[in-house]
């Protein structure tokens, strides 16, 4: 295999912020706290020192959390233990549960992060440094996560639970792995990557907690920790947190004044903003909390609270309290020893948003840490990028501009008429010359003779395209197919293909790939090439 680099701006795969962000633009500078320099961390562990993190707290929970796992805990446990020691610190990711962990970009994550944190460990050796996956069950978009395309084909989740998508039964994932064990087909490599995760599945009724114990059996031996935060304890203790953003509400001025100064400077604010970024959490249901004169209600139900009594519910019950998009990173930050937090370009995008807010929450602001990108590239897909002879920073264009150039490189005969218009043109121009002349009235009539004349020259040209397309037939066809495994139904491969589509050929090995040619650190689409 081979590696090849890309600068995101030239890749059309890309948001104008992400790209901002990774080549560190000056614009974004009032907008986070260190820079994504190994160097940086230094400051970064001294300031994360003074946050009080509750680490026996911490320990405790993922103890409980790992006995619950079917499937070999030894490395996550080691990695456990070390977490009273004051020297040891985390690097962050964080995604809902999607099925199946959804698109690549999941997996690209998780291996970010413990890539990651071998770096900080090599460059720091005095500190442990521990990745962790915070699985975010608590959100409730359920068409969001209720599907993953294996081998190019949709599996989807049919579900009619409503609430958060963690607590969710495995009960109606029947149909869903049937389907993909269909999928997977029935090689012995196949039979030893479904069976695992049928067995994880069937072991657990919480969706959450199957998915955590299905991640844990694929790469639990990269020493990774998964947290989830859907728990009592830990929302216990940032009661004081989710009472202030109750009764102040200070998230949505503050995080609103950044956004307007981000506008300034010519970028698009993330998320949206409500009065309260609290939800009211049941098992079946995640609504709005809402405050309407003086009181406090939730959505879609008949609970009303007085703020007595919803600070007092608060105190009884942290549990049923949910942080959206705008508190979740501080509830996150609050509760680990977290240097970085490393996400996509959305999430960034979010989290530079979110400074100010840290502040007023006393809560240290990571470092942010763009997850590596990466395109895979199959033996029989380069083959056929090495036939054509088309750079491969091409197929980063819109398909109809690939096969322009490629048509135009290859074509046996000019089909392009621009020199055979351009002269039409200069003889209309000058008969109009003359026409007017003799007969001004007659120049729009030479006018419009000229351009149905040019009209006439461009459906040639078209018909000389066509012509020249069916001469290529093959190579188009190739050219399509190799668009298609690059941007899949149109969208960057990373955010559409599942994992399975390459584990279920190489197993470990992918990973290993992955892993060995992640670097966060490095801001550029990496492009992997089997040959």
């Amino acid at each position: 295999m081979k590696t090849e680099y890309f600068p995101f701006a030239i890749t059309n795969q890309f948001a104008d912020t992400d790209i901002a962000y990774a080549e560190q633009d000056p614009n974004l500078a009032n907008f986070f706290k260190y820079a994504p320099k190994l160097e940086e961390f230094a400051r970064v562990i001294e300031d994360k020192s003074k946050d009080p993190i509750d680490r026996k707290l911490l320990q405790s929970v993922l103890r409980d959390q790992y006995q619950n796992y079917s499937t070999d805990i030894t490395q996550a446990k080691a990695q456990i233990d070390l977490l009273d020691k004051e020297t040891t610190f985390t690097v962050t990711t964080a995604h809902q549960p999607c099925l199946f962990t959804g698109p690549l970009f999941f997996i690209y994550k998780v291996i970010s992060a413990v890539k990651l944190a071998s770096q900080l460990k090599e460059r720091y050796p005095e500190n442990d440094i521990l990745p962790v996956l915070v699985l975010g069950g608590e959100d409730h978009d359920f068409e969001e996560m209720n599907h993953a395309y294996v081998f190019g084909r949709r599996i989807e989740w049919a579900n009619d639970e409503t609430g958060s998508v963690g607590r969710m039964s495995t009960a109606s994932l029947k149909d869903v792995l049937l389907e993909l064990k269909e999928v997977l087909g029935s090689s012995p490599q196949a039979i030893s990557i479904y069976e695992p995760l049928e067995a994880c599945f069937k072991a657990h009724t919480r969706y959450d907690v199957a998915l955590a114990d299905w991640i844990n059996h694929l790469l639990g031996h990269f020493g990774f920790i998964i947290v989830r935060m859907d728990d009592d304890r830990l929302k216990r203790k940032a009661i004081d947190l989710f009472r202030e953003e109750l009764t102040n509400q200070p998230s949505a001025e503050l995080v609103q004044k950044v956004q307007g100064q981000m506008e300034a400077s010519g970028i698009k604010p993330q998320a949206f903003v409500r009065e309260i970024n609290l939800f009211y959490l049941t098992s079946n249901q995640r609504e709005r909390i809402v405050l309407e004169n003086g009181h406090y209600s939730i959505l879609n139900t008949d609970l009303n609270f007085s703020p007595s009594e919803l600070i007092e519910h608060l105190q009884s019950h942290p549990d049923r309290f949910s942080p959206n998009v705008v508190m979740r990173p501080i509830y996150q930050e609050a509760i680990l020893p977290n240097l970085a937090y490393i996400g996509g370009g959305g999430e960034l995008a979010y989290w530079l948003e979110r400074k100010t807010q840290f502040e007023h929450f006393g809560v240290n602001f990571p470092v942010l840490v763009r997850r590596d990108s990466f395109l895979w590239i199959d033996r029989g897909t380069n083959k056929k990028i090495g036939k054509l002879d088309i750079p491969l920073e091409l197929f980063f264009l819109r398909q109809d501009r690939i096969v322009s150039r490629y048509l135009k490189a290859h074509a046996e005969n000019e089909f392009q008429l621009k020199q055979e218009k351009t002269r039409v043109e200069k003889i209309f121009e000058d008969i109009a010359g003359k026409a007017k002349d003799i007969d001004p009235t007659l120049v729009r009539t030479v006018e419009a003779e000229g351009k149905n004349v040019i009209k006439g020259i461009e459906h040639l040209e078209s018909k000389l395209r066509k012509a020249e397309k069916q001469r290529h037939e093959v190579a188009i066809k190739q050219i399509e197919s190799v668009v298609d495994k690059i941007l899949p139904e149109g969208k960057p491969q990373e955010r559409h293909t599942n994992f399975l589509t390459f584990y279920s050929r190489m197993g470990n090995g992918f990973f290993d790939a992955i892993f060995d040619r992640a670097d966060p650190l490095d801001m550029r689409l990496k492009v992997i090439l089997e040959e």
